[in-house]
């Protein structure tokens, strides 16, 4: 069976005990990517240096809203510098927080337009954080998109990915419009996920994603403890039986999404 986590942060300090032995865990679930996004620059140095040292290990690179406050021109041109490795594929992750109350929201709204530019002048996809901003988010997304269109860039077919997409249909419909893809974790996996549910049934799986998010948001039947890569199988098995279609099936599709998405 072939997986790919394309959201999982193992360079948190949650993994220093035993980080090896769950990268082979992964690949014995079948895993033959995983994605590890930076949430500022000290994290995104930390997932490149994850990457040169695991084949199956990529980076993307940048600041978290949450992290915002850490953003000036020394960390700009750190991350463009980190961009320039093989195995750095995005931007992210990026979006904004609403939820926390770490970065002062303008300063959160700022430092994202400032990292899609960034995104823009690499021709890097971006992976996207949105927590409780929706109705900010999306027309700066959109508006992004449409310049990269306008631009007549490659990335506005692909421009990214809404990592963990917690929205609901109407919302997912204008993101697939403008070419993003969407990313679904272990709250899927939830009883009462019902509208996260609805969405990972009806959108077209061409365009859908699976993750972890490790260490967080781990799927039943292991909530409440800590989450990794391999555990991204459970959320294959939850979409696949939404669908009506075999695990494999969603984890074949995901993976060259992932694939399509990412260039690796």
């Amino acid at each position: 069976m072939q997986l790919t986590d394309t959201h999982c942060h193992l360079d948190l300090d949650h993994f220093d005990p035993d980080r090896e032995k769950v990268i082979q865990q992964a690949v014995e679930q079948g895993l033959d990517h995983i994605l590890v996004p930076g949430i500022d620059l000290p994290s995104s140095r930390a997932a490149v240096d994850l990457a040169e040292r695991h084949p199956m290990v990529y980076a993307a690179v940048g600041v978290h809203p949450n992290s915002a406050t850490s953003w000036n021109a020394e960390t700009k041109s750190a991350l463009v510098a980190l961009a320039q490795h093989p195995k750095v594929v995005a931007i992210g992750e990026i979006g904004l927080d609403y939820y926390r109350d770490w970065a002062p929201q303008p300063l959160q709204r700022k430092v994202f337009k400032e990292q899609l530019a960034l995104a823009a002048s690499l021709e890097l996809p971006v992976i996207i954080h949105n927590r409780e901003a929706f109705e900010d988010v999306l027309p700066i997304l959109i508006a992004w998109q449409e310049e990269l269109a306008q631009a007549d860039a490659v990335l506005a077919k692909s421009p990214g990915v809404l990592h963990s997409y917690s929205g609901n249909i109407m919302q997912a419909e204008d993101v697939l419009a403008h070419g993003y893809y969407l990313g679904f974790t272990g709250p899927v996996t939830f009883k009462k996920a019902v509208e996260t549910q609805q969405v990972a049934q009806s959108m077209p799986i061409e365009k859908m994603l699976i993750e972890t998010d490790s260490p967080y948001l781990t799927p039943h039947p292991y909530r409440g403890k800590r989450n990794q890569p391999s555990y991204v199988y459970y959320v294959a098995e939850k979409i696949a039986q939404l669908r009506g279609i075999s695990p494999a099936e969603v984890g074949e599709i995901t993976s060259e999404n992932a694939k399509k998405l990412f260039k690796w």
